[in-house]
């Protein structure tokens, strides 16, 4: 063991007696442990949160989005089918065209709300649709001259809908022709085919019909909305969007899974990162604790300090050994808080310790968590690096002790 840890350990953790030192240095330890087992069960709630949010868009929205960068819409070619084909993380390719429409049912009151025409065999390879369904199924083709639609359950309430009723749908364009030629408004008719419910942050009514019967509702022959795309791994999402970039051209803008929501995604990292910078004040107060600790050590070991300079002991390795007490307490610290900190989130991941207050009818029950472990790397990181430079004054003070002014004030 070199002379530098053997007498950092000693000045460190004396056996003679508790002394003020050894208390402030418990307290130091105890602070370090205590803020970083607080970062890490915080973030990791703040991840489960963010995971289940995700995992509810996700649900609907798809890992990329093609639209036009001009326009509410454009061509659909072939050349575009090629390109998306080439490309092998695709997994499927959906393409969709949406609007406004006015829904009217039986006289009573209507509501505006957005239609997205798909094509229900491609849509429903990345959307299960067939999981959400509560009455009816994705049937959008047409029967008896009416094509069907799939309904929102609150849509379904509002409007007082069932499987099998009629409902009119009016676009824009369809009320844009009535009032520029002078006649009666075009009015589609559909039959509801089926009733979906599904969690949704932003909670915006929905209803889906088949894409043709979509084009013929905003006059738009063969022109879509945009693209929706599915990855067999959507954290890739990034790296597809920059080649979809290259070969589509600037005519086209590749948004991923995040830059669909991404308000509601900063907004949730805001949060987290808050947090992380206001639970590290735990941490600067023990910080702060090994300051005043060390600096007393300092003061305490003057003499010996100046035996060990003139015993042949350089400045470097008097800094060094304040350095290393500093560096032990940050690593009691963070392995008591690092440890504490796991086995908090694993109890609650398992047996879901604390529980949403009013969550009966939400699709959980307790906090989640989600363990990342490059939190971890950042929590443990910051708060060893905080001892360390608090251990830097006392070290700097330490190393300018002249043996002869030691000897003296003794």
């Amino acid at each position: 063991m070199k002379a530098t840890t053997l007498i950092a350990n000693r000045y460190l953790f004396s056996r003679k007696h508790v002394s003020l030192i050894t208390t402030l240095t418990m307290i130091s330890i105890s602070g370090v442990t205590v803020g970083t087992a607080l970062l890490i069960v915080v973030l990791s709630v703040f991840n489960g949160f963010f995971d289940i949010i995700k995992s509810m868009l996700l649900s609907n929205d798809p890992d990329l989005r093609i639209e036009a960068v001009e326009g509410r819409s454009f061509l659909h070619t072939n050349d575009i089918d090629s390109t998306l084909a080439g490309i092998s993380e695709i997994s499927v390719q959906s393409p969709y065209i949406q609007g406004k429409v006015l829904v009217a049912h039986r006289g009573r009151r209507d509501q505006v709300v957005l239609v997205k025409g798909i094509d229900p065999e491609r849509f429903a390879q990345f959307a299960d649709m067939e999981a959400l369904l509560t009455a009816g199924g994705l049937d959008l083709a047409v029967h008896n001259q009416k094509p069907g639609v799939m309904l929102s359950d609150p849509l379904s309430r509002s409007l007082r809908l069932n499987i099998g009723d009629d409902v009119a749908l009016l676009s824009a364009a369809g009320m844009q022709r009535a009032l520029t030629q002078f006649t009666g408004p075009r009015v589609s008719r559909f039959e509801v085919r089926g009733i979906y419910s599904l969690q949704q942050v932003i909670d915006e009514p929905v209803i889906y019909i088949d894409i043709h019967a979509a084009q013929r509702l905003f006059d738009q022959r063969n022109h879509i909305s945009g693209i929706d795309i599915s990855l067999h791994d959507h954290e890739k999402a990034n790296i597809i969007r920059n080649q979809l970039h290259q070969k589509l051209g600037d005519e086209f803008i590749v948004q991923t899974w995040y830059d669909l929501q991404r308000p509601l995604y900063d907004v949730m990292n805001l949060e987290k990162w808050g947090a992380y910078f206001i639970l590290m004040i735990i941490v600067i107060v023990a910080v702060l604790n090994i300051v005043g600790s060390l600096t007393m050590i300092v003061i305490q070991k003057q003499r010996d300090i100046g035996l060990l300079r003139s015993l042949g002991f350089r400045k470097k390795d008097i800094m060094t050994i304040f350095f290393k007490q500093g560096w032990y307490i940050g690593l009691i610290g963070c392995l008591l808080g690092g440890s504490a900190g796991l086995l908090l989130c694993y109890l609650q991941d398992t047996y879901g310790l604390v529980r949403l207050a009013g969550a009966e009818s939400f699709i959980i029950t307790a906090y989640p968590v989600q363990i990342l472990w490059r939190d971890i790397t950042l929590v443990l990181g910051g708060s060893m690096l905080l001892c360390l430079i608090a251990s830097w004054y006392p070290a700097v003070r330490a190393s300018s002790i002249h043996p002869a002014d030691a000897v003296r004030n003794e």
